[in-house]
């Protein structure tokens, strides 16, 4: 081969040299930039990171996968399951609608009707009664507390409280739970402020405003929960305060002779907790709502009331309480357990109960009714199952 040859062959080699090796580099860096993009993927899946955008998980069309991290489970944030048994039924889901009362209007607001305008007058404290330490106080295995303001020593008291109430015994057609009011007008608050009116003595006949409409709220949860209940709204402490406990226990006595089924008879009040120039608003948070504290009272014999059963109450009190504070924590205050009658003597499921005090709003006391209705409804339907 002449030299020639070889030269024109050795410039050949040097073009094809210039074409293709630019060609493979440029195919190499593809294929490593489509190898990056694939680890790049792969890590995006490992470490929680969504996909770049315009990509696709194979076999889905919007696939987009983040691993939840740890804060974000504690926060709430992230919903690990739709399906059942993995969030706790939230207090709303167990009860019904109510109007609020704010909202509601008596037709026959009678002699008394609730204010349209408010004054200035006393300051008023919101405060959560937290739990007593004492020796008059008693904790109760199941939750809450006894004040022990008799002679019964609290080691006797601590042993009743676990008896089973005799009124769960029967189980007779007909209703189970007489609501009604000694003092029928007590009334509250319109809503959430820093002063009361002091023109207002915190009594109305208007009953969508005072503590018939309490018991209204208990009643709708009872009945809900296929409770039978009556419900005397029977205005018995105006327009004379004096005597109402005579005139509630004429109002009554001829219901539980017609109604032998009644295991249950709630006085419903409010309490009065303040002074000349303040009032109280005990209140408790439950489940994102406010709720007024609510306190049950028990009498105690002292030999001169004719309430030889007495303990059969505190029985039925305990329970309740018991059931109360297991549902909603710090929503009751101690069992008030003193020498008082409060037409307790007529069964052995009478109790009287304080919902909030003059300070709370109307709305605490309607969903703290309910609260109760709740409760008792459940504490009544748990023990005719064992029967």
């Amino acid at each position: 081969m002449t030299r020639r040859k070889r030269r024109k062959i050795r410039g050949l080699l040097k073009l094809c040299l210039l074409i293709v090796l630019p060609l493979g580099v440029v195919a190499g860096l593809s294929s490593i930039s489509g190898l990056t993009g694939s680890l790049s993927q792969t890590s995006r899946l490992v470490a929680g990171a969504p996909p770049a955008a315009g990509k696709k998980s194979v076999g889905d069309e919007t696939a987009e996968y983040r691993k939840p991290e740890p804060e974000d489970i504690l926060s709430g944030s992230v919903i690990l399951s739709e399906g059942y048994g993995i969030a706790a039924e939230t207090v709303s889901a167990r009860m019904t609608t109510l109007k609020s009362p704010l909202e509601m209007h008596s037709d026959a607001p009678g002699e008394k009707p609730y204010p349209t305008e408010w004054g200035a007058g006393g300051e008023i404290i919101r405060n959560t009664y937290p739990p007593y330490t004492g020796t008059t106080f008693i904790d109760l295995p199941g939750g809450g507390q006894v004040n022990n303001k008799t002679s019964v020593p609290n080691e006797r008291l601590l042993e009743e409280s676990s008896i089973i109430p005799e009124i769960f015994a029967s189980d007779q057609p007909g209703p189970q739970v007489l609501i009604y009011h000694t003092h029928t007008c007590e009334s509250f608050e319109p809503y959430v402020r820093e002063n009361y009116d002091a023109g207002f003595n915190f009594r109305t006949t208007d009953e969508t405003k005072n503590v018939v409409m309490v018991g209204d709220a208990i009643q709708a949860e009872l009945e809900a929960r296929g409770i039978g209940v009556i419900h005397v709204r029977t205005i018995h402490d105006y327009p004379s305060y004096n005597g109402a406990y005579d005139r509630s226990r004429a109002s009554i006595m001829p219901i539980l002779e017609e109604y032998p089924s009644i295991k249950a008879v709630l006085d419903i009040h409010r309490d009065a907790i303040g002074s000349e120039n303040t009032a109280y608003q005990p209140y408790v948070e439950i489940d994102g709502k406010e709720a007024a504290q609510i306190m049950i009272i028990s009498g105690c014999d002292d030999g001169t009331m004719g309430m030889p059963n007495y303990m059969k109450n505190f029985h039925f009190a305990c329970a309740l309480q018991n059931k109360l504070e297991s549902d909603f924590k710090g929503l009751t205050r101690p069992v008030l357990f003193d020498y008082r009658c409060y037409n307790q003597d007529l069964t052995a499921g009478s109790l009287l109960i304080e919902v909030g005090s003059h300070g709370n709003t109307l709305e605490q006391v309607q969903y703290s009714g309910q609260l109760i209705g709740c409760s008792l409804g459940e504490l009544l339907c748990s023990m005719k199952e064992k029967e």
